[in-house]
């Protein structure tokens, strides 16, 4: 988790009920480590307490509700005549409870908004769609591989070497395939383990391979999840498969034309 990710989140606490929340409670204790957001979060809590301490400072002016009744009584029987007499009541001067209650509110409305669409951007970010289709973007737009080899083993090396997921499972078919190398690839702060290889059918001018594995920690997922039975679908110009096993998430893609993506599993 990012900064700017645990930042987008706590703008969504309230309470220390919140806590409860597994993605609240992650970014509390991402704050704790880091010094300029834990300042920010203190700041962020007490303007929260601000609010909430001038809404219980609030009177609720005297026989305000006798005043509601009386109106909705008088607009029943004057529904279709706006009297003078009536204009001069709407403009009347506002109390200063009520302007600053109204002024309260409307702060509350607006940076609800703001918190909402932050909250959304947030998830969208970190959708199962944007995830296939940074996966997919890579493949198709072209990428360099950091370590070219046939060797499994040494690309198992290399992921572990820097840090990306490498104790995976690979399909029993896909072991057949050949292998060409591999790459590490971000995404939201999460590390991604991309194996490249080829399935024998002629390449296009400039693509490198036809067949790619992306295999990424579980828990990075913050949005989505994978059942252990593959699920087919097209994203762009692939046919992919996806799907979990052992607390890692598995995504394969190859050329959508080749439609066999089934015999690498």
């Amino acid at each position: 988790m990012t900064r700017d990710e645990a930042k987008t989140i706590l703008l969504l606490y309230r309470t220390p009920a919140d806590a409860d929340d597994p993605q609240i409670a992650e970014a509390l204790a991402f704050a704790k480590s880091d010094s300029g957001l834990s300042q920010w979060f203190a700041e962020h809590c007490a303007r929260q307490e601000m609010l909430r301490r001038a809404f219980r400072e609030i009177a609720v002016p005297a026989g305000l509700k006798e005043k509601i009744l009386a109106a909705q009584e008088k607009t029943a029987r004057k529904k279709n005549s706006w009297a003078e007499a009536d204009w001069r009541i709407l403009f009347r001067p506002i109390p200063l409870t009520a302007m600053a209650a109204a002024v309260i509110i409307g702060l509350l409305i607006f940076g609800g908004i703001q918190y909402q669409h932050r909250a959304n951007e947030w998830r969208e970010h970190h959708s199962l769609a944007n995830f296939q289709n940074s996966m997919v973007g890579m493949a198709e737009n072209g990428y360099a591989m950091e370590l070219q080899t046939n060797d499994l083993k040494q690309i198992q090396n290399y992921f572990a070497r820097n840090d990306a997921p490498a104790d995976y499972t690979l399909p029993p078919n896909l072991e057949n395939a050949t292998v060409t190398g591999c790459a590490v690839k971000d995404w939201n702060g999460a590390k991604v383990s991309v194996i490249c290889f080829r399935t024998g059918k002629p390449l296009l001018p400039g693509q490198q391979n036809d067949l790619w594995l992306f295999v990424m920690d579980e828990s990075a997922a913050k949005t989505f999840s994978a059942s252990a039975s593959p699920q087919f679908q097209k994203v762009d110009r692939l046919a992919t498969a996806f799907w979990s096993r052992a607390g890692k998430i598995y995504f394969l893609g190859t050329s959508y034309d080749d439609g066999s993506i089934r015999d690498w599993l």
